[in-house]
């Protein structure tokens, strides 16, 4: 671990996204995955098929984050235009990319099935751009500079992200403790839980209520820090303030309602 804060952004290209069409999974994919490795999600954006909010989108994170993840986009359709913006963002060209080309080759003969143009479109990757291995399907993604460039499909994401961890940097580790109680209400906490929020240092609080029906509901306290001692402290404070109020607090590790 470093002391160096390394953050992220996801930006997820699709009409389909915006459309309510296609629900994202991809968030909480990428986020889960690169918390073990000290980075945060720090904001994530949704922009249609269109090259030049793309190209703005990721000009104003790649600029702003340490790591920028994009998903969706790289197919071999027509509107399948994200590795054209991200060239276009980089101000390089584009072309199809040697190895990939071969390896798409060799993979279409392989099930007998014609590598038309549309399929060769999948081996186009900006110039200077390192491939990204899909187990999945085949087709790539690739890195360019600081943005990881990814499927939309979610098993083939997850495919990707098997060759994205030795590329980053570590960040600092935050853990995070949860403390919930059953019947609880966020109203009976709310200002010794404020209160707590501002006398505690180096320690970020959060309450996150839950209502699955009448007789089941309740609230989960979850404290993050990425100093441990703080942490334990932390957890024995929320558990005292649930108990203040006469409930009986469970503690979870990790975070989870």
């Amino acid at each position: 671990m470093t002391d160096e804060k390394v953050t992220a952004a996801i930006c997820l290209i699709g009409d389909e996204l915006l459309s309510g069409r296609t629900r994202d999974i991809n968030t909480q994919q990428i986020a889960s995955f690169l918390g073990p490795y000290g980075i945060p999600v720090e904001e994530v954006r949704i922009v249609p098929d269109d090259q030049s909010r793309i190209v703005e989108a990721v000009n104003e994170l790649r600029a702003r984050y340490t790591y920028v993840f994009t998903t969706g986009g790289i197919g071999p359709t027509h509107d399948d235009i994200t590795a054209d913006a991200i060239a276009a963002a980089f101000g390089v060209g584009i072309g199809h990319h040697p190895e990939v080309f071969a390896m798409l080759q060799a993979r279409y003969d392989a099930m007998n099935t014609e590598f038309t143009e549309a399929r060769q479109r999948m081996a186009r990757l900006p110039e200077g751009a390192k491939p990204i291995t899909n187990p999945v399907s085949g087709a790539p993604g690739f890195q360019t500079g600081n943005v990881f460039t990814l499927a939309g499909v979610p098993s083939i994401v997850q495919g990707m992200l098997g060759d994205i961890g030795h590329r980053l940097k570590q960040g600092i580790i935050v853990k995070s403790v949860t403390v919930r109680s059953a019947g609880l209400r966020e109203g009976d906490i709310a200002e010794k839980l404020g209160l707590l929020a501002r006398e505690t240092d180096g320690v970020s609080l959060g309450s996150y209520p839950w209502f699955r029906s009448p007789t089941d509901h309740g609230v989960a306290l979850v404290a993050r820090s990425s100093d441990e001692a703080k942490l334990a402290r932390a957890q024995t404070q929320l558990v005292d303030l649930i108990r203040s109020v006469g409930q009986e607090p469970e503690i979870l590790e990790g975070e989870a309602t």
